[in-house]
């Protein structure tokens, strides 16, 4: 109880007491917008790494040499917790905002420094605006700043890890419109923080790994159709590997989720 209690109290307070720093990066964005953007991130990037430590989550990296140093990518994700977006944005390099579902930017002092950190706002239910968003994020990846997606479209609840939602081909539009690569990123253990025993918070080791980028254009031609389904292959290949499984157990639970 006293995680839940230690992560919760420190959300607030943060959002409460950081109204002045706030209205200092705002004031900041008006004369030098990458200052207000470097800024706000190394402050999110704090308060994330006290809330992991709160929650006692250890942290495994694995092939952030594959991250491309000289541009903006997209990330391509699976999504089964919240500390997804914690563990993401402290471990990568750089400027970088994630797709939020469009329901987070009602929520006041959180949705500003969502935007200072070139979060996206993703409504789902309007085609229209859902494609603003994503002509946003090509200018945003233009410009030098990374995005983050989940192709899943929300939070997976399955309890195998490899079992993820259909992945959703439109997601890659920013990487195939941009011209941008395509990060591949698969992550364990972060509902076991979390969602699995909720309302507590337990320790956990999450491991997450950055796979080999690829450009979509540049993918085989019977690939180069579905690059959502090229990226989730990637991402399945890294969760197996960092489960332990072999060959076998892949093809058994390919079998028992195919009754």
């Amino acid at each position: 109880m006293i995680r839940i209690i230690l992560v919760a109290a420190t959300v607030i307070l943060f959002l409460i007491f950081s109204i002045p720093v706030l209205i200092f990066e705002w004031l900041t964005g008006k004369k030098d917008r990458h200052l207000r953007d470097m800024q706000s991130i190394a402050v999110v990037r704090g308060v994330f790494r006290i809330l992991l430590f709160f929650a006692g989550v250890k942290v495994t990296v694995k092939g952030k040499e594959n991250i491309p140093a000289d541009r903006a990518v997209l990330y391509v994700g699976n999504h089964r917790s919240y500390f997804d977006i914690l563990v993401g944005y402290v471990t990568v390099p750089g400027l970088m905002g994630f797709v939020a579902k469009k329901e987070m930017e009602k929520i006041p002092l959180l949705s500003t420094w969502m935007k200072f950190v070139n979060c996206l706002f993703l409504d789902r239910k309007n085609l229209k605006e859902g494609l603003k968003t994503i002509l946003t994020g090509i200018e945003q990846v233009k410009s030098g700043v990374s995005v983050w997606i989940f192709p899943e479209g929300t939070r997976n609840k399955n309890e195998n890890p490899l079992d993820l939602l259909p992945f959703k081909e439109g997601s890659l539009k920013i990487a195939e419109k941009s011209g941008c690569p395509v990060v591949p990123v698969a992550m364990t253990g972060t509902a076991e923080v979390f969602e699995q025993h909720l309302p507590f918070i337990r320790p956990s080791h999450v491991t997450i790994e950055f796979g080999k980028p690829f450009y979509p254009k540049e993918l085989e031609p019977e690939l180069r159709k579905f690059p959502g389904a090229y990226a989730e292959n990637q991402i399945k290949t890294m969760l197996v590997r960092q489960l332990g499984l072999n060959e076998d157990q892949t093809e058994s639970h390919k079998q028992i989720k195919g009754r």
